[in-house]
C-alpha cells in the first residue's frame, strides 16, 4: 500500500477554512432560493420540468403549487420505472449514470435511486464541508498526512445499460474519487471490490496500514466490527459516522479511538448529503443548503393530508417534528425522504433526526414514534448496553401485543425489561398508555438474545455491511414474524 507522497494538509486547511467563513457569512433562506432557481432552470426542458410547468416558475409558492409530494413508489411508477435504466431527459437532463441501490430498512423493498454527476459533484463538495469543520474545530489536525478509510460496502457496480450502472452507494463514491485524492484514499479497489463482508473484514484486519490512517468513516454497527479487528489506530484524528444513532455505539467505540479524535455526524441519504455536524455533539446538524439540494419540510401530522403544509426554511420552526421533502440535482423534486426532524436552531440552520415516517409502530392504535420507541428503549436498558433491537406487533386473539427482540452487552432479565419498557412508553405516548390500560393491547414480550445474534441473522440475509441497516421496526405481522424465528433460530 503506498502511502501519500507528501502531506496535503496545509493547502487543504487553507481551502476549509475559506470555506467556513463563506458558510458563516451565508444567509440560509436566500441560498436555498437560489437552489431552488438553479435546479428548474436546468431541469425545464426535462419530460417533468415540461409537465410542471418548470421554466413559468419564479417563486418557492409557485413550486410547491404545481409541483406534488411524492414518495419513491410514486416516481418509481410514474416516472422513472417505464422508462429504466436509461434514464434520458425525464427528470433530470442528460442520461443518469448511476442508480443507488437501497433497500428500505421497514418494507424490505429494494430502491433504484437515480445519481446523476451534479449529485456526485454535490455529495464530493458536502463531504468537504464534513473537513472544513473538522479544520476549524482543530486547526493544528494533519488529516491529510495520511489515508482516509471510507468502510462500506462491495464497490462492484453493474451495468444494467450502456453507460448506466447500479449498486451500493459506497460503490458509485469509489468510482468517481477524483484521480488526485485517490492516494490519500483506502481501501485500494481490491479490497473495495469484495462482496463476502466476513472475508473483506479479516482481510481488512491484515492489510489496513493502521498507523497511517487519519480519518475513519462508516456506519457505526460496521465500524465497530472492523474496529474489533484491528490494531490500534494510533494517527487517526478523525471519525466520521452516520446512517444510525450514534448513542449506542458511543461508549463501546470509545475505546477504540485515541485521545484527541473528533467524533463528527453526517447525516446523508442515497438520495442526497443532508446535513452535517458542525457544533459539538447534541448541538444538531447543519443543513446543506447550497450544495444542489431544497428542501421541504412537513408537519409529521399532516403528511397523510391531501393538503399538507409545505414549509421551507423561511417558514420553519424549532421544536416542531417534520417529514424531510427533496428537491435535488438527481431529478428528484419535492420528494418525501421517510425522515423526520427537529430543529434547534434557524441561523444556522441545525436539525436532530428523530425517526422515520415509516419507523412508526401503530398495529392497535398505539402510533408510537421512532423517537418514543427508541428514548423508551434507552431508558430500560441503560444498564445492560443496548446494542441492536427489532419490535413488530403479534396478533394473539381479540388482542395482540409489541414483541421485542433485543441484543445487549451485559445479560439481563426479559421480564423486568418488558416491565420497564412498558412504563416508560406509556409515559411517553399518551396513546399507548389508553390502549393499555384500555385492554386493546397486552403487555410487551421480551425476548434477549445473545451476543452476535443480529449480526448473524444480516449475514444470513446477504445484508452484512454496506448501507444495509437492522430493520427496528417491522409493522407488517408476517414479515416480523419470519424475522423473529430467523433471530431466535
Amino acid at each position: 500500500m503506498k502511502l501519500p507522497p507528501f502531506n496535503a494538509t496545509p493547502l487543504m486547511r487553507a481551502l476549509a477554512w475559506a470555506r467556513v467563513a463563506q458558510l458563516r457569512r451565508q444567509n440560509p433562506v436566500t441560498a436555498q432560493r437560489q437552489v431552488l432557481h438553479r435546479l428548474l432552470h436546468t431541469a425545464a426542458n426535462t419530460r417533468f420540468g415540461l409537465a410542471h410547468g418548470f421554466a413559468g416558475i419564479q417563486s418557492v409558492a409557485e413550486y410547491q403549487a404545481r409541483v406534488p409530494l411524492r414518495d419513491y413508489e410514486a416516481f418509481w411508477r410514474e416516472w422513472w420505472q417505464p422508462h429504466y435504466p436509461v434514464l434520458r431527459d425525464i427528470t433530470w437532463p442528460g442520461l443518469v449514470p448511476y442508480f443507488a441501490l437501497s433497500s428500505g430498512t421497514t418494507s424490505g423493498r429494494t430502491k433504484y435511486i437515480p445519481v446523476t454527476r451534479a449529485m456526485v459533484r454535490a455529495n464530493r463538495r458536502a463531504g468537504f464541508d464534513v473537513l472544513a469543520w473538522h479544520f476549524a474545530a482543530q486547526p493544528q489536525s494533519r488529516i491529510f498526512a495520511g489515508l482516509a478509510f471510507m468502510l462500506g460496502g462491495s464497490t462492484a457496480l453493474e451495468e444494467v445499460a450502456p453507460g448506466v450502472r447500479q449498486g451500493d452507494l459506497s460503490g458509485i463514491a469509489a468510482a468517481e474519487v477524483p484521480r488526485s485524492l485517490r492516494r490519500w484514499s483506502f481501501p485500494p479497489p481490491e479490497l473495495a471490490l469484495m462482496a463476502d463482508w466476513d472475508r473483506k473484514l479479516a482481510t481488512l484486519a491484515r492489510e489496513t496500514p493502521a498507523e497511517a490512517v487519519h480519518v475513519l468513516t462508516g456506519t457505526p454497527s460496521w465500524l465497530l466490527m472492523l474496529l474489533e479487528q484491528l490494531p490500534p489506530l494510533t494517527a487517526l484524528e478523525l471519525l466520521v459516522h452516520g446512517g444510525v444513532a450514534w448513542g449506542p455505539y458511543r461508549e463501546r467505540m470509545a475505546r477504540f479511538l485515541p485521545p484527541g479524535c473528533e467524533t463528527r455526524e453526517v447525516y446523508p441519504a442515497s438520495e442526497g448529503f443532508v446535513a452535517t455536524a458542525d457544533a459539538c455533539e447534541g448541538e444538531g446538524l447543519r443543513l446543506s443548503v447550497d450544495r444542489g439540494l431544497f428542501f421541504e419540510f412537513v408537519p409529521v401530522e399532516q403528511l397523510e393530508q391531501e393538503h399538507p403544509t409545505r414549509h421551507w426554511l423561511e417558514t420553519v420552526e424549532t421544536g416542531q417534528d417534520y417529514a424531510v421533502v427533496l428537491t435535488t440535482c438527481a431529478g428528484l423534486w419535492s420528494y418525501v425522504l421517510g425522515d423526520t426532524v427537529r430543529f434547534v436552531s434557524l441561523n444556522p440552520p441545525r436539525l436532530l433526526v428523530t425517526g422515520r415516517t415509516s419507523y412508526f409502530l401503530s398495529a392497535f392504535g398505539e402510533h408510537l414514534h421512532g423517537a418514543e420507541i427508541e428514548q423508551a428503549l434507552a431508558e430500560a436498558t441503560a444498564e445492560l448496553g443496548l446494542v441492536e433491537f427489532t419490535v413488530g406487533p403479534v396478533f394473539a386473539g381479540t388482542r395482540g401485543h409489541h414483541h421485542w427482540l433485543v441484543e445487549c452487552t451485559t445479560p439481563g432479565d426479559a421480564a423486568t425489561l418488558a416491565t420497564a419498557l412498558d412504563s416508560s412508553l406509556a409515559t411517553l405516548n399518551d396513546d399507548y398508555a389508553a390502549h393499555r390500560q384500555g385492554g386493546q393491547m397486552g403487555p410487551p414480550q421480551v425476548t434477549l438474545l445473545p451476543p452476535g445474534a443480529f449480526t448473524a441473522w444480516m449475514r444470513a440475509q446477504g445484508k452484512l455491511g454496506g448501507q444495509h441497516k437492522v430493520p427496528r421496526v417491522i409493522s407488517d405481522p408476517a414479515r416480523f414474524a419470519a424475522a423473529a424465528a430467523g433471530l431466535q433460530g
